[in-house]
C-alpha cells in the first residue's frame, strides 16, 4: 500500500507547491526610472558632495580629510548612471553636518561617503549604501617609544581633542582593558600635534583617517610615527542617499558592491576588456555580457564595466587613494576582501 501511496502523495504536493514556485523563481520586472535618476539624467550631470573636513570646524566629526577617495566615488557614480564620459558636479561642504543638510535639501544626490551610526540612520530620511572605508579610532606612537599596542601605554599621556567623541570613546577603552593611563585633552588640533611632536604625550589618539593625515603634515617625520593596528571604537564611511527614492538607493549600493565583486572576481581596470570573454557566469554579469541584469536599476548593461575602466576595482581605488601609493599611506587592515580577512564581502550577483 504504501508503495503505491507515496508516488501519489508527492504528485500531490508537487501540484500544490509548483505554481508558488514558478512564481517566486520568475524574476521581477523591471521597474519604471524613479524621481532622482531622472533629474540627473536630465541635469546631464550628478551633484555629489564631498566633505572635506576642516580641522576644527566641527567637533562631532572625528574623520580626517579623505576627499581623494570621495573623488573617485563621485566619479564612479556619474559614470555607472551617465556613461564613460559622465560630468559630476564636486559639492565641497566642512563638516559632515552640512553635507548631509546639503543631501536632505536636494542640493546634491548622493554624499560620497558619511559616518553610519545611529544618529545618522536613525533619523532625517537618510540611508547608506555598503561601508567602503571601515574608519576606526585608533593610536599614533613615535617608532622610538618602542609602544607596540595599548598595553604599553599603561602611566603614560594620551593626547586627544576633548569634548568629542573620541574622548568618550577612549575613556571607554582604557576602562575596559584596565589600562591606568593619563589624559592629556586638547582644544586644538595645532597645539595637540605640537605636544606630540616635542614628546610631551606618548601617542594620539583619533580616527585613523585623521591620524593618517596629521602623519603627512609631519612632512619628512611622517616615516617616524606609527600607527597602532588596535581598533578602540568603529566608525565607518558608506555613500549616503535620501530614503525616499528605493531605485536611487539600490544604484548607489550597487555601484559599491561592483567595485568590490570586481576585485573579488579579479577584474581590474587593465584587464576588463580581456574579462568581458570570461566564461565565468558572475563576470558574465557584473560586467553586462550576460544582458539584461541592469535593467532592474535602470542602467546600462555595461554600468559597472564603464566604472571598473574610469577607476579600477575597490582594491585599486583603495591603494591608490588611502593606502600604499597615496600620501595616507593607510594599510587595507578591515577593508580587505572577507576572502583575506577583511570586511568586505559583495552581496550575490544573481
Amino acid at each position: 500500500m504504501s508503495f503505491v501511496l507515496r508516488p501519489l502523495l508527492a504528485v500531490l504536493v508537487l501540484a500544490t507547491v509548483s505554481p508558488a514556485l514558478t512564481q517566486q523563481s520568475a524574476p521581477p520586472a523591471p521597474q519604471p526610472g524613479g524621481p532622482t535618476l531622472a533629474r540627473v539624467r536630465a541635469a546631464g550631470t550628478l551633484a555629489c558632495g564631498v566633505d572635506f573636513e576642516e580641522a576644527e570646524y566641527s567637533t562631532r566629526d572625528a574623520h580626517g580629510n579623505h576627499s581623494v577617495f570621495d573623488l573617485d566615488l563621485c566619479k564612479s557614480f556619474a559614470v555607472a548612471i551617465l556613461g564613460p564620459s559622465a560630468k559630476f558636479k564636486i559639492v565641497p561642504y566642512r563638516a559632515e553636518a552640512d553635507a548631509l543638510a546639503g543631501l536632505q535639501s536636494g542640493e546634491i544626490a548622493v554624499l560620497a561617503t558619511g559616518s553610519v551610526n545611529y544618529m545618522n540612520t536613525a533619523a532625517h530620511g537618510i540611508g547608506f549604501a555598503s561601508p567602503v572605508f571601515h574608519d576606526s579610532q585608533a593610536f599614533l606612537v613615535n617608532r622610538a617609544s618602542n609602544i607596540q599596542s595599548s598595553k604599553d601605554l599603561a602611566g603614560k599621556k594620551v593626547c586627544f581633542l576633548g569634548g568629542t567623541e573620541i574622548e568618550i570613546q577612549i575613556q571607554g577603552y582604557m576602562q575596559r582593558q584596565h589600562i591606568a593611563w593619563l589624559p592629556f585633552p586638547f582644544q586644538e588640533e595645532g597645539e595637540m600635534e605640537a605636544a606630540f611632536i616635542t614628546h610631551n604625550c606618548d601617542a594620539v589618539t583619533a580616527d585613523l583617517s585623521q591620524l593618517a593625515y596629521e602623519r603627512i603634515a609631519f612632512r619628512s617625520m611622517a616615516k617616524d610615527f606609527l600607527i597602532l593596528p588596535e581598533v578602540i571604537a568603529k566608525d565607518p564611511l558608506a555613500p549616503a542617499f535620501r530614503t525616499d527614492d528605493p531605485q536611487w538607493a539600490a544604484i548607489i549600493d550597487w555601484v559599491v558592491q561592483s567595485l568590490i565583486q570586481a576585485e573579488e572576481s579579479g577584474v581590474t581596470q587593465a584587464n576588463v576588456a580581456e574579462m568581458k570573454r570570461s566564461s565565468d557566469p558572475i563576470v558574465q554579469r557584473l560586467l553586462g555580457t550576460q544582458r539584461g541584469y541592469s535593467q532592474y536599476l535602470g542602467l546600462d548593461d555595461a554600468f559597472a564595466a564603464n566604472v571598473i575602466q574610469a577607476v579600477g576595482n575597490y582594491g585599486e581605488l583603495f591603494e591608490r587613494t588611502l593606502g600604499s601609493k597615496s600620501l595616507m599611506h593607510l594599510e587595507r587592515g578591515q577593508d580587505k576582501l572577507w576572502s583575506q580577512g577583511g570586511l568586505l564581502i559583495a552581496d550575490p550577483v544573481r
